[in-house]
């Protein structure tokens, strides 16, 4: 974990309850402590970064420690900023009856499920590409595994669908002005509808290149020695490959101690084992980090600090 220290962007990722709150915390929490400006963002809805910072945290940015800030992104909050911006640029390039009927356009798909998602992405690349002077280090401590491989592969299907858009607006902006099939081309200048799709464009394109820059950006799957974690850990990392992320740390949580006794917890530890060799074996090509369980629960820096020293030992 510790050549991650240098990446630009972490995503942490992986079944719901194996610890990537715990984890992604206490990996931002040591890149602090070692002197890079960091900023924790949690995009799961059941945030947890309060709970286990034992302060409160929500959707502005809040120092944690002298270089640590984290934020809750509120995806209602986020779903109304962006209809908000939308109207506001719709009020822009629009008379007053076209808006009107756009206004309530805009209202029927602001209670479609996929725009909290198409939100959160624009508050990401808020995020990734805005603040990069400000911060070393940007940590995400992520929903459970499927929603986000979904939404890491948005800016690819996004992109692909304003392209289309932005070359049927200006098929039709030629048609208006006479200039179809002539050498003189429209240009964003000419039409602010096509402006906004072409600024749009660009910040999809943006995010997708740093997403998929393995240099600068990494995804550690966090998961459990556990049947189903590992079933669902597998099928995470084969779409993270085929979406073009790379894969930067395999994190095993939760680790039982070795110096227990008692017939429970030999018939645990045995059951263990089996599946830290099918771990070894199916991700072979992945770099490991095996944390082992504390005797407590894992809230406040203390503890945090405990798990830091695991991660980047």
């Amino acid at each position: 974990m510790i050549s991650l220290l240098d990446r630009q962007v972490v995503f942490f990722g992986g079944k719901g309850g194996v610890g990537k709150t715990t984890c992604s915390s206490a990996f931002a929490l040591a890149a602090s402590r070692r002197g890079q400006r960091v900023l924790l963002v949690s995009t799961d809805p059941a945030h947890s970064t309060s709970d286990i910072f034992e302060r409160p945290i929500g959707p502005e940015e809040r120092e944690i420690e002298p270089r640590l800030r984290a934020i809750e992104i509120d995806a209602l909050r986020e779903s109304a900023r962006y209809v908000g911006e939308v109207k506001r640029d719709i009020e822009r390039m629009f008379a007053p009856a076209v808006i009107r009927q756009a206004h309530r356009q805009i209202d029927m798909a602001a209670a479609s499920p996929g725009l909290a998602d198409v939100a959160l992405l624009d508050r990401m690349i808020d995020l990734i590409i805005e603040r990069e002077a400000r911060y070393d280090l940007i940590v995400f401590d992520t929903a459970p595994t499927g929603h986000t491989v979904q939404l890491l592969r948005m800016p690819e299907v996004m992109e692909t669908w304003i392209r289309a858009l932005v070359k049927h607006r200006r098929a039709l902006v030629e048609i208006d002005r006479g200039t179809e099939n002539q050498d003189e081309a429209v240009s964003s200048s000419d039409d602010p509808v096509l402006a906004a799709l072409e600024r749009r464009h660009e910040r999809l394109k943006l995010l997708r290149a740093r997403v998929l820059d393995r240099a600068n950006t990494s995804f550690v799957l966090v998961t459990i020695p556990e049947r189903l974690a590992i079933e669902e850990t597998a099928r995470a990392a084969e779409l993270l490959a085929a979406t073009g992320i790379g894969v930067g740390a395999l994190i095993v949580n939760r680790i039982l101690p070795d110096d227990l006794e008692g017939e429970f917890y030999r018939s645990r530890k045995a059951q263990e084992s089996q599946y830290l060799q099918e771990l070894t074996r199916r991700f072979s090509r992945v770099r490991r980090t095996d944390v082992r369980q504390l005797p407590h629960d894992v809230y406040g820096l203390a503890s945090l600090a405990l798990i830091s020293e695991q991660l980047l030992r």
